[in-house]
């Protein structure tokens, strides 16, 4: 009984803390993708924190079913907001309302039918196995896009925000696959709801020790020094200018793999320095942001160029720094508004 007093008083706490946080979200970056995410990962969460039981056996109710299919579409959430979280120009489309709708349905299923009829432990582990999936996409897309962060108080956050959701979740998971229909775990339930409860409320203070508008930023303007910052030094001024040299005579954006830790070793400096001269001196948040500049002004020298009319756009983008045409037609298009050939055809009119 003690026991299970605790589970629920956890719950609750977390819950009426995790809705607070969405309301918090919602009011303050409701126009930014990625804080959108992050609130709707927080009812999502909240969902999981009321529906989570560990062991299960008995039948679910149709009035339950329902808040554990938003529970299990929540790792699909989690996905979107690190994608949204470390990609400034992510943009949701519609087939990740597909992909959601999908998860969810199979859980409402699953709960509702494919349990009673093939067994309940067969049915925990096939969700729980899906949620595994969409977490090991996300810290995937966590580790392959967090370096080009350029505000190193942000990185740290997002870094542990995604850590810890990700080490909950998947914890979670495992621990529902090993005891999947074991009935009574009135030890783990408490556990559990105390490991939600301890994540959510540290997420929370996370959150609360960084700038917000950083965390989760509108688009940036790019490619201008930042009024608010102090004049640059001559040691910063020498240090842009041989930057700019690379970027503009050695053209080190086309380089393969090209990472700031490369470019911090060409110019003979510490990385956090090369970061903090992009980010405050030349106004970039984002280190793909600012080599997709140059690959982009590249790439449109080339299209207006009629010598250059019969070579693939491909060619091109590849030429540029790109590593496929898919991410050169996006950045393009987010840049220009148009896509690579429709700036062709414009200039070919225009000449």
């Amino acid at each position: 009984m003690m026991l299970s007093t605790i589970d629920i008083a956890l719950r609750g706490a977390t819950v009426a803390l995790l809705l607070v946080l969405a309301a918090s979200l919602f009011r303050g970056f409701g126009t930014v993708l990625a804080g959108r995410l992050a609130a709707a990962f927080a009812l999502g969460s909240a969902a999981h924190a009321v529906t989570a039981s560990i062991g299960a056996t008995g039948p679910i109710s149709a009035t339950h079913a329902p808040l554990i299919a938003v529970s299990t579409g929540n790792v699909v959430v989690f996905w979107l907001f690190t994608r949204a979280l470390f990609d400034e120009s992510f943009k949701l489309r519609w087939w990740h309302g597909l992909v959601w709708v999908a998860v969810a349905a199979f859980s409402f299923v699953n709960c509702m039918w494919l349990a009673p009829a093939s067994g309940v432990r067969l049915s925990i582990i096939a969700v729980n196995l899906l949620a595994l999936g969409f977490i090991a996409l996300a810290i995937a897309q966590t580790i392959t896009s967090w370096s080009a962060d350029l505000v190193e108080g942000r990185r740290r956050v997002r870094v542990f925000i995604v850590s810890a959701a990700a080490i909950y979740g998947g914890l979670n998971a495992l621990l529902q696959i090993s005891m999947a229909g074991g009935g009574e775990a009135a030890i783990a339930n408490a556990v559990n709801s105390a490991a939600l409860a301890a994540v959510a409320a540290a997420i929370s203070i996370a959150m609360m020790r960084v700038d917000g508008a950083d965390l989760f930023p509108a688009a940036p303007e790019v490619g201008v020094e930042a009024a608010a910052e102090v004049e640059s030094s001559a040691a910063d001024r020498k240090l842009i200018d041989a930057l700019m040299r690379l970027m503009g005579d050695e053209r080190i954006y086309r380089h393969d793999n090209i990472s700031i830790g490369a470019l911090a070793t060409k110019l003979g400096i510490p990385e956090y320095r090369l970061r903090r001269l992009i980010n405050r001196r030349l106004g970039y948040r984002n280190f793909n942001v600012f080599l997709n500049e140059h690959r982009i002004a590249e790439a449109k020298a080339a299209l207006a160029d009629p010598s250059q009319a019969e070579v693939p756009v491909i060619t091109i983008a590849m030429d540029a720094g790109f590593q496929s045409l898919g991410p050169f037609n996006r950045a393009f298009k987010a840049t220009t508004g148009v896509t690579p050939t429709e700036y062709r055809r414009l200039k070919a009119s225009m000449a």
